[in-house]
């Protein structure tokens, strides 16, 4: 069977009990799929997991491990072939179509987030943005003309918008959070300092940047 047919269950916790695939091994899987793409820019058609190690620090047993948990890849002795490896990685991360982004706070994170290559490449774009600010409202910002929150159902319906942004203060972010589950939104990330949960029919991806500069101060003073 097709791992991307398989319909793996994703684990909201670390672990990957019962069948469920964890968070951890869903970014190692988009870390998996860049390596390969830089294989394929530069010609390589075949690699073994133990190359594909010692080439970008991974751990060629946790390669092994996290791969079988959605089907047969390579063979034994010979190794992956790059490119129809790389095509079905991308199939399991959904990355067959073009998901597109709906921002919640267009303030300096949200304007800049909107503007973000990343956010704007490949599969990926935003395609509207709301915000209570009346200075903001109407005006143009990358491809969308940015709306209030109460037209929000509506944008996301015509835009075809399925992920949310929240780059909201603490105070807004709860409300927004409701107001993208009511538009119909199925997965958000949550710039917003405030830790939001997911729900039966919405993922919630929660990003303190905070978190990372106390991470790095730790370690520049010890």
């Amino acid at each position: 069977m097709s791992p991307s047919r398989r319909g793996p269950r994703w684990s909201s916790s670390g672990g990957g009990a019962d069948g469920e695939i964890s968070p951890l091994t869903v970014n190692r899987l988009s870390l998996y799929l860049r390596a390969l793409t830089h294989l394929r820019e530069q010609g390589i058609l075949r690699v073994s997991s133990k190359e594909l190690a010692r080439r970008y620090r991974f751990s060629a047993a946790l390669i092994r491990k996290d791969l079988a948990q959605f089907g047969e890849f390579g063979i034994r002795g010979v190794g992956y072939e790059v490119v129809p490896l790389a095509e079905r990685i991308a199939g399991l991360l959904g990355l067959e179509r073009t998901h597109s982004i709906v921002i919640c706070g267009v303030g300096n994170l949200g304007s800049a987030l909107a503007r973000y290559w990343g956010f704007n490449h490949g599969n990926f774009r935003v395609v509207a943005g709301v915000d209570t600010d009346p200075q903001k409202v109407g005006r143009r910002l990358g491809s969308f003309t940015v709306g209030h929150p109460r037209e929000l159902k509506r944008l996301v319906r015509e835009s075809g918008a399925e992920i949310g942004v929240l780059a909201v203060p603490e105070s807004a972010a709860a409300e927004n959070y409701a107001g993208l589950i009511a538009a119909g939104i199925r997965a958000v990330i949550n710039f917003a300092p405030l830790r939001l949960e997911s729900t039966a029919d919405v993922r919630v991806k929660n990003v303190d940047l905070r978190i990372n500069l106390e991470e790095v101060a730790f370690f520049l003073s010890h």
